[in-house]
């Protein structure tokens, strides 16, 4: 498995996610986040037209297919570029995948016995979602101050002036959708460079 990605985006920080239906719109915004700096990104797979973005975009940067949840999704991703994958949920199914395929797994977990399960599963990076609605940064805090060796990563409406919040908690990454990824396209690469500025200050 390339865990080497994992350890790119714990040094990035930044995870942009993009939700889009329009495949139009998805591969500028994705462009737009790489002129900014981004190495990595989430593209969710909405429709059969994604695969597409990801076959454009993966050229230009390592994506990971998002909100795969069936075999058949997470084969289609990876024939189309992806070198890795995301669910919303923890499933022992996509673990297996994930073995078979030899790429990386970021599986979705709410709970704090959910995120343990998916460590235990050798999991290399949990995204705890939605971790706005959870408690936000204090709820990130709970949960390592027991399990301290979780690589967790929060996401679910986080505003981009809130990484640096969710870093000093401990996160390994912090993914941020709406608040960057949905704000106009010729101001997505600006705010994009000037968040990775903030991170590595």
């Amino acid at each position: 498995m390339n865990k080497n990605l994992i350890k790119i985006l714990s040094e990035e920080k930044l995870y942009p996610i993009i939700r889009q239906k329009d495949s139009v719109k998805a591969e500028d915004i994705a462009n737009a986040l790489i002129e900014g700096g981004v190495k990595i990104l989430e593209i969710n797979v909405e429709n059969a037209k994604m695969y597409d973005v990801i076959s454009k975009i993966s050229k230009k940067a390592d994506v990971c297919a998002g909100s795969i949840i069936t075999t058949w999704q997470a084969e289609a991703a990876m024939n189309a570029g992806a070198k890795m994958f995301s669910s919303p949920i923890f499933q022992m199914n996509m673990v297996k995948i994930s073995k078979n395929m030899g790429v990386p797994f970021i599986a979705g977990a709410t709970t704090a016995s959910e995120a343990y399960a998916a460590w235990k599963s050798r999991i290399p990076l949990i995204k705890i979602f939605p971790t706005g609605a959870l408690g936000g940064v204090r709820y990130i805090e709970d949960i390592l101050r027991q399990m301290p060796f979780l690589n967790v990563m929060p996401m679910g409406n986080i505003k981009y002036d809130e990484i640096t919040d969710y870093i000093n908690a401990g996160a390994v990454a912090v993914g941020i959708g709406r608040d960057l990824c949905e704000m106009d396209i010729d101001k997505i690469s600006d705010k994009t460079k000037k968040i990775l500025e903030k991170i590595k200050k």
